[in-house]
């Protein structure tokens, strides 16, 4: 079989759509040749500086033109990026590099303060630095400086493969104990949802495609490999965007995208701003999210407005590479109350619903979700133990094993054939005797009018009780100020042992570096 690896893609847009726009960012563009032709620069400088296949280096840098020729250009040596989001705190990122090791890093002059205070996290940082920019970095704090001087001489737009199995980045995620863990993805891994996304979705050359998420969650993984496969135009979206509404519906509209595809948040803060106009966004053919449960009040205003654009849920845990199911709705809800199914499996993925018995659950049955096919990550970096407890192989019926990932998600199989999510198997609690899913009042939140956005967490009682239910929540305007007002409009939705007992008002709900909600930062806000 043919060995295929990420940059390929790049190489093939080279060839086939030369001058076309490859990245815009802001006013600044690069074709596919010219990010090529970058690439090629880069990569032969790492080759030089002796970076090895199998070789990580970490990218500490925001999204921009350089930063993705400086991911590219690591892919043409066969090097293994390890991206790093240069909003992080020091002592984060100063774990990062401990646990990969990497040969190189790489940072934009953004991000060299923030490597500042990583050096000082640091007993020493062996690594080559290398600056993302022409001008390298100044000052005796490096060991040593590689110069990315002569961008526009002429380099090799191939080289050659290695292994379509071989690490292509490591992400690392924020495991339970708060403790990043890596999670090798390979070139085949991305490569899979990236064909299957490119011909589900039916995205053409010149297409305008957000990037929304940063280069450090895996979403944005299809954002840049799949524009680069379908030679569709990739424009970075500006922070302000992420926090002021009409700067999102702007950034949309003055763009002409045709594709967005974000973390629910984003399209929440659309419809809670109720930005959007009936018939806005004309040129836009396909909304997605993906990494959180979209309310489903905000998929029925979006739907109002926008009949003219198809909206997809994709699922899937870090661990199966983007995304492992996907759901298109063909009707607008009539519930705000409604369902939204994650759906059926992408090409070459599988979902499982087992019971403590590790058995197959019949339809309608809530049991554990596993997945297994072509997203599965090798694993994590250099934990056995964790990957052993994570990946299993099962007994399938009719023989042979399968390797499966415990996504730790709680499902159900439909009887008609569609998966739906039960929320995390941690967030079903026990309180007052009663088991209580967290997500079912979260799903009956979202439909009160006045309300921006909420969230529900639960910390242990300070009784026998089990577990305390708790809510946070930003009112729109007056009429929901108050938790007592909001405590008896839930209260004709759901049973009394349901209704959170501790409330607390915010201006905003935290946040993590992929947009999600930061629940570990609202247990905490509680006292756990």
């Amino acid at each position: 079989m043919a060995v295929r690896e990420l940059q390929d893609y790049l190489h093939r847009a080279a060839e086939r759509w030369p001058d076309g726009v490859a990245l815009r960012d802001g006013d600044d563009t690069i074709s596919f040749v010219g990010l090529a032709r970058r690439a090629g620069v880069i990569g032969a400088r790492l080759a030089a500086a002796g970076l090895a296949p199998g070789d990580r280096v970490a990218v500490i840098a925001p999204r921009s033109i350089d930063t993705i020729a400086g991911i590219l250009g690591v892919l043409e040596v066969g090097g293994v990026y390890v991206p790093v989001d240069a909003d992080s705190p020091a002592p984060r990122v100063a774990h990062v590099l401990r646990a990969a090791a990497p040969r190189v890093v790489m940072v934009s002059a953004a991000a060299a303060k923030l490597l500042d205070g990583v050096l000082a996290e640091l007993d020493t940082l062996s690594a080559q630095v290398m600056a993302l920019q022409e001008q390298p970095l100044a000052g005796d704090r490096f060991q040593s400086s590689l110069d990315l001087g002569g961008l526009e001489s002429d380099a090799p737009l191939r080289r050659k493969g290695r292994s379509s199995y071989s690490p292509a980045h490591l992400l690392f995620t924020s495991g339970s104990t708060g403790v990043p863990k890596g999670v090798v993805i390979t070139h085949a891994n991305v490569i899979s949802f990236v064909d299957w996304g490119v011909k589900h979705f039916g995205i053409r050359p010149g297409e305008r495609i957000s990037a929304h998420s940063p280069l450090a969650f895996d979403l944005s993984t299809f954002d840049l490999y799949g524009a680069l496969a379908a030679g569709a135009e990739l424009h970075f979206v500006p922070k302000s965007a992420n926090i002021l509404a009409p700067k999102l519906r702007e950034f949309i509209a003055d763009r002409e995208l045709t594709q967005w595809f974000s973390v629910p948040g984003a399209l929440n803060l659309l419809a809670r701003f109720d930005v959007v106009r009936p018939g806005d966004f004309p040129g836009l053919k396909r909304m997605i999210w993906c990494g959180e449960a979209l309310p489903t009040p905000t998929l029925i205003y979006l739907m109002e407005r926008l009949p003219h654009v198809q909206f997809t849920n994709l699922y899937g845990p870090t661990e199966a590479t983007i995304a492992s199911s996907w759901y298109s709705p063909t009707e607008r809800p009539a519930d705000p109350r409604a369902e939204i199914p994650i759906g059926q499996p992408c090409e070459g993925e599988r979902l499982l619903v087992l019971d403590g018995e590790m058995k197959e659950c019949p339809p309608e049955v809530v049991g554990d979700l596993y997945i297994a096919g072509v997203g599965l990550s090798p694993g994590y970096w250099q934990d056995a133990e964790k990957t052993a407890a994570a990946f299993l192989d099962w007994p399938a019926p009719g023989g042979g094993a399968l390797r499966i990932y415990r996504t730790g998600d709680l499902a159900r199989r439909g009887s008609d054939g569609l998966y739906y999510f039960h929320g995390r198997a941690d967030t079903q609690v026990k309180s007052r005797g009663y088991r209580i899913e967290l997500g079912e009042i979260e799903a009956a939140m979202h439909t009160l009018a006045g309300l921006r956005e909420s969230a529900i967490v639960a910390v242990d009682a300070a009784d026998f009780n089990g577990k305390t239910i708790c809510c946070a929540f930003v009112p729109d305007g007056d009429e929901m100020a108050e938790a007592a007002v909001l405590r008896r409009a839930l209260s004709a939705l759901l049973p009394s042992y349901m209704l959170p007992s501790r409330w607390e008002r915010l201006e905003a709900l935290p946040r993590n570096q992929n947009g999600k909600v930061d629940r570990v930062a609202l247990r905490g806000l509680f006292g756990a």
